[in-house]
């Protein structure tokens, strides 16, 4: 089965931190409040006039930096986002023109909510092989401050703005993924496009107890696929929506919370951006090494979810 290795990760986040304390000053809530409930102390937003194309490209050139690869050495170029720059042309197209990526490099986005960059990975892993450069640059990124709702505290206080991305190539070994869905439009949504501002809805109890049976079957799932025992696998790296349900998820599968890295402390919850934001800063603080292995865990509107476990 054709799977991918990461060759450089990147990241790029507003410079503007907004505090449990911020919003506070704008709806009934407290810091206690929020930590205990989320583990989300502050988050980033972008300012006006900033832009999803200029994080998605901030995060592409650093990963490319780190691959020691150039923009005429990719062959493919995918971004997981909801909240692209324009209605079309796509928010690939716009990192693709900002970078200068060769014309035969295809470039498309992915709508698949929190779990986008794993159905990034499971594309490009399909689709690489046959391309005419044995690169890929794959990008999640959001800004959903705009589409947060600042007067509603059960979803304002969750979110946040920022982008990761990672370079990769080909690989037929150290590879397992799983990928699924649930159509459902009264869990996790916003309307658009329309004449009026999307805002983002959530039913917080639907998403926590789909996360809670939906994850640790995904982790066996990759268990089971790949032969291995979990622990064997060095990191898990789940998406960042809630301390909670990482925590819940790693006593059902009877494994330390050491072992799955967080930051939702710092970023909140960043949507397709925060899987690849984790990988990025793992790798810079040296704490994922080669030859190990990680399973991603992610889950998201639409219902979606899926995992993706490989050798770093």
């Amino acid at each position: 089965m054709n799977g991918l290795h990461i060759l450089g990760t990147g990241r790029a986040v507003p410079d503007q931190i907004v505090t449990n304390d911020d919003l506070a000053r704008r709806v009934d809530t407290n810091d206690e409040w929020i930590v205990a409930r989320t583990g989300i102390r502050e988050r980033r937003f972008a300012r006006e006039g900033e832009s999803l194309t200029q994080f998605t490209v901030a995060a592409a050139r650093q990963a490319l930096e780190r691959a020691g690869l150039k923009p005429e050495d990719i062959g493919l170029c995918i971004t997981a986002t909801v909240t692209s720059d324009r209605l079309f042309p796509s928010q690939a197209c716009l990192i693709h023109q900002e970078l200068g990526l060769p014309e035969d490099c295809p470039a498309f986005d992915l709508s698949a909510g929190c779990t986008g960059f794993l159905y990034a990975m499971e594309t490009a892993a399909a689709m690489l092989p046959r391309m005419s450069r044995p690169y890929a640059l794959l990008v999640g990124g959001e800004l959903l401050s705009r589409i947060i709702d600042m007067d509603d505290r059960s979803t304002c206080i969750l979110f946040g703005d920022g982008a990761g991305a990672a370079v990769v190539e080909s690989t037929e070994t150290g590879w397992y993924s799983v990928l699924g869905t649930r159509g459902n439009r009264d869990v996790l949504w916003a309307w658009g496009p329309g004449p009026e501002r999307p805002y983002l809805h959530m039913d917080g109890q639907g998403v926590f107890q789909f996360a809670l049976k939906t994850v640790p079957q995904v982790a066996k799932q990759l268990l089971e696929k790949a032969g291995m025992d979990k622990e064997q696998v060095d990191w898990y790296v789940p998406h960042q929506a809630n301390h909670r349900i990482v925590e819940s998820v790693a006593k059902r599968l009877k494994m330390p919370l050491d072992r799955f890295y967080e930051n939702m402390d710092r970023y909140g919850n960043t949507s397709a951006g925060s899987i690849p934001i984790a990988l990025d800063e793992m790798a810079e603080k040296g704490l994922v090494k080669k030859g190990q292995w990680v399973m991603c865990l992610g889950f998201g509107a639409g219902l979606t979810w899926g995992g993706a476990l490989f050798q770093w």
